[in-house]
């Protein structure tokens, strides 16, 4: 029995919660967001919140999909009144990364610097080498952070790269000299 599905979603204020056919909308301060509504579950908008339910608890899938469906509602809600972020660090020599409106550059070693065009609902700032990409939804955020860490990711030797600000990378140890010669 999935025990996130289970509990209901508590709605806050200014977010409002609808179920229009297979497609849940919720709207809140900072945008809309809309999610298409798994064909083993069904969702209903009640008094203590919104509330996922599943048609045959012995089915493995639609008790996985259960929890999954509660998830992305959950996730909908903190990104309409909060939003979502999600910090990367550049680091090296000649390194670095410029925001300009939806158009970033990253300079990250190679023979050019790479531009990255952000997607609708995306915002980056860069402070210095690290970079802050913020969203509604946070599926979207985490696919641009890490396609931009894909870009050139952090090595272990030199911890040179583009890695999460919470990211640990474990370093190698160089070469070494020779002792017994």
């Amino acid at each position: 029995m999935s025990r996130i599905g289970k509990q209901p979603i508590a709605i806050p204020d200014k977010v409002t919660v609808e179920v229009k056919g297979g497609l849940i909308v919720v709207k809140g301060p900072k945008g809309e967001l809309s999610e298409s509504v798994h064909s083993c579950t069904t969702v209903t908008i009640t008094e203590a919140g919104v509330e996922v339910a599943i048609a045959d608890l012995s089915e493995k899938s639609q008790r996985s999909m259960w929890g999954t469906m509660a998830a992305l509602i959950r996730n909908m809600i903190i990104g309409v009144t909060d939003g979502f972020t999600r910090k990367l660090e550049i680091n090296g020599v000649g390194y670095g990364w410029q925001v300009s409106g939806k158009k970033l550059t990253v300079k990250a070693g190679y023979s050019h610097p790479i531009d990255v065009t952000l997607p609708e609902g995306i915002d980056a700032s860069a402070e210095g080498n690290v970079l802050t990409i913020s969203g509604i939804n946070k599926q979207l955020v985490g696919e641009v952070a890490a396609n931009i860490r894909k870009i050139r990711t952090p090595e272990p030797y030199k911890g040179s790269g583009i890695k999460y600000d919470d990211e640990q990378i474990r370093r190698k140890a160089g070469k070494q000299a020779g002792g017994d010669a």
